[in-house]
């Protein structure tokens, strides 16, 4: 239609028409707004027309973006006359407007002049489409319930060379540049206006509070949510593998589809070999090519490094994956990413699920990394020892810092303090002119000085104060002292069956009041088991197990964050759980562990799994115990928690045992390290950085993969 009219219009310019129809067309309620909207430019683009040509070319576009559109008036509702992928973010932010952009909204006009378009009227145009947009952001309907949605919702904006670059199927740059984007989960705002680049080849470790949205924007960007370029290959670690018949290897192996495709079609092609089709000879050699390039025979070698790095032997390499709980199918899923090595690979608490010994190969087989990697850890060891960049997300954005944790850590603590002395030092010489201003304002002989003062202010930069983070504080309940002894096994082993094998024997342990114990070992050497024997849960095939009669266990493991009635808020379960307390009672035990204000009456099901090990911890610390077993208790809880985690053991005055693979919070609690492998649970001497050379020394030993 248009280019019909105006057959002289060149592409660039057609293309921005064509995205102003396409994205204010439901904001048009006459002829006068299309007019004011391109009405300019096509005036420019042929002189010769007049208004009266182009109000009815205005009129014409009027009818199709509003069928039933007569003379002013509209009967019927919006039809979008145009398809282009182009979607807007919220755009109010008048500092985000300042930023050089290569968006259709956001840059400056296209270069016209030697075709005689006016650029003022061009850019006029654009800051009323602009506005338009804002106001039609203002006038969104809002959800009646605050935290009633349980799905996060995305939008970015995305520029016109990334539009025609992705349309051209030519893009083959593997850097990753997600501009201008919101998230929210229902009405709550999670990320407004940030902007994300990933650089190929890097590797990303991505930080900030439980609940900003960290794992929300992983999953955005795994199911397309955010748009990437198509031609990026994405791989989301987050749901464990499904258990079937499939043996673990061959699981790892099929992630590999072009293998798997090529390998089929080798089956079916030399079928028709031997059946004399000399057709299918040619294709048959092109195929055992492409198998000899991607190295197919050394896929299975490969694939089972893998998965011996991550615990499993070749026993159980070769069993099904219905064997394996959901954390070793987890592993699994790792396995298979790692196997894959997609473009993009997005790891979300990796080492949530691996021991000590895991966690190390982990660090040393992802520093290596060919591609990029954007991984959301609280592992403070695992975040100095991978990400060459760090992400950190605060106040609805996310910066960026080039190093792992530590300096980004150091950079950001310089970077706020200088913040905070500028501000400072703006607001005290602010309030110095201010006064000056104050004291003269009513006098004629100093009219001038007065007024030059007040322009001086006005042309002073806005600087916004720092703003910090609320501390995280962890408080344990009080506890009264014990006589010992206290907690005691003796010759003990066990076996879960006389036809199986012994699990441990020969166990001589101890713990006290004031014990902060870890036990670290391999997966499967029997840390919960151990656990489960020190709490009477079981009993041991063997041996002795003494314990205070008056002792009263905590016991906290993900399985217990798992079991949350996710259907209540925080307060209502506190109800259940301690029923006849006062409301202010139950807001009291949750603030102990930080969840306080709406958290506390947010629905579980929508709170990070950070937060809902906070509510558990307040459950399990309402119960008032006087001795501590915890199974991991650091899964999914940042780094900011786990410090307080760690300071708030350590003034707990009753004994605390814990299964963990975080070092810093070992290092912080732990004054005694039981190691539990190959049958056997003893003290070791010179606690984690002892254990750790000798996992290091274990690696090392292990025949090059």
């Amino acid at each position: 239609m248009i280019k019909d009219a105006f057959p002289k219009i060149d592409d660039d310019l057609y293309h921005y028409v064509e995205s102003v129809l396409e994205t204010s067309g439901d904001d048009f309620e006459n002829i006068d707004d299309v007019y004011e909207a391109i009405g300019g430019i096509l005036h420019e683009v042929e002189v010769s027309k007049t208004e009266e040509d182009v109000r009815d070319l205005c009129e014409e576009i009027m009818t199709v973006l509003r069928p039933g559109f007569i003379s002013g008036k509209q009967t019927n509702g919006l039809h979008k006359m145009l398809n282009a992928p182009v979607n807007l973010g919220q755009l109010a932010d008048s500092q985000a407007l300042e930023e050089e952009k290569d968006s259709i909204w956001m840059k400056e006009a296209v270069d016209t002049s030697n075709r005689g378009i006016d650029k003022e009227k061009l850019q006029k145009a654009e800051q009323l489409l602009l506005k338009k947009q804002i106001k039609k952001d203002n006038q969104e309907v809002k959800p009646i319930n605050k935290y009633g949605s349980r799905e996060a919702t995305a939008s970015q904006i995305i520029s016109k060379k990334d539009v025609r670059a992705e349309a051209s199927g030519k893009d083959t740059v593997k850097d990753i540049h997600i501009e201008g984007f919101d998230i929210c989960f229902g009405e709550k705002v999670l990320i407004k206006g940030a902007n994300v680049v990933l650089t190929y080849g890097r590797r990303y470790g991505f930080v900030g509070r439980n609940g900003l949205g960290k794992t929300t924007l992983l999953r955005m960007i795994s199911e397309g949510q955010l748009k990437i370029p198509s031609h990026i290959s994405v791989l989301h670690v987050e749901q464990e593998v499904v258990g079937d018949d499939t043996i673990a290897l061959s699981s790892v192996l099929e992630a590999d589809v072009v293998r798997e495709g090529l390998l089929a079609e080798e089956i079916d092609l030399t079928a028709k070999v031997n059946a004399g089709d000399a057709d299918a000879s040619t294709r048959l050699t092109e195929v055992y090519s492409d198998l000899e390039m991607i190295e197919s025979a050394k896929a299975p070698a490969r694939a089972a490094c893998i998965l011996a790095g991550l615990g499993f032997s070749p026993e159980m390499q070769g069993n099904a994956t219905r064997t394996f709980s959901g954390g070793w199918r987890m592993r699994i899923a790792l396995a298979r990413a790692l196997f894959c090595k997609p473009d993009l690979l997005l790891l979300d608490e990796p080492t949530n699920m691996l021991d000590i010994q895991a966690i190390i190969w982990l660090e040393r087989y992802l520093q290596t990394w060919p591609s990029t990697i954007l991984v959301v850890s609280h592992d403070r060891s695992f975040l100095d020892a991978v990400p060459t960049d760090m992400l950190h997300i605060h106040s609805q954005k996310i910066d960026t810092y080039r190093g792992n944790y530590s300096e980004f850590s150091n950079t950001m603590e310089e970077r706020l303090k200088s913040q905070e002395r500028e501000y400072n030092s703006q607001m005290e010489y602010r309030q110095h002119v201010q006064a000056f201003i104050d004291k003269f304002r009513f006098n004629a002989k100093r009219a001038t000085l007065v007024q030059s003062r007040i322009k001086m202010l006005d042309k002073l930069p806005v600087l916004e104060p720092v703003i910090k983070e609320a501390g995280v504080t962890l408080k344990f309940p009080h506890v009264d002292k014990l006589s010992p002894p206290i907690l005691m096994l003796s010759e003990v082993a066990y076996r879960y069956s006389p036809e199986t094998r012994v699990i441990f024997s020969k166990v001589d342990i101890s713990a006290t009041m004031e014990s902060r114990i870890c036990i670290v070992g391999e997966n499967g050497a029997g840390k919960t088991t151990l656990l489960k024997i020190l709490m009477e849960q079981i009993n041991p095939s063997s041996g002795e197990r003494t314990i205070h009669r008056n002792l009263k266990f905590g016991y906290f493991s993900q399985h217990h964050v798992d079991q949350l009635d996710m259907s209540v808020c925080s307060v209502e379960l506190m109800q259940k759980e301690f029923p006849g307390k006062k409301v202010e009672e139950y807001r009291r035990m949750l603030g102990q562990f930080g969840v306080t204000g709406d958290l506390a009456v947010q629905q579980i099901v929508s709170l990070s799994g950070g937060q809902k090990s906070r509510v558990a911890f307040a459950v399990l610390c309402g119960h008032a115990p006087n001795f501590l077993i915890l199974d991991e208790p650091t899964n999914h809880l940042d780094i900011e928690t786990i410090e307080a985690l760690g300071h708030g053991l350590k003034a707990y005055k009753g004994g605390v045992i814990l299964v963990c693979h975080d070092e810093r919070l070992i290092k912080m609690v732990c004054q005694e390290l039981w190691v539990c492998s190959q049958g056997k649970v003893y003290s070791l001497e010179g606690g984690l950085d002892e254990y750790r050379k000798m996992v290091e020394k274990a690696l090392e030993m292990e025949p090059a993969k």
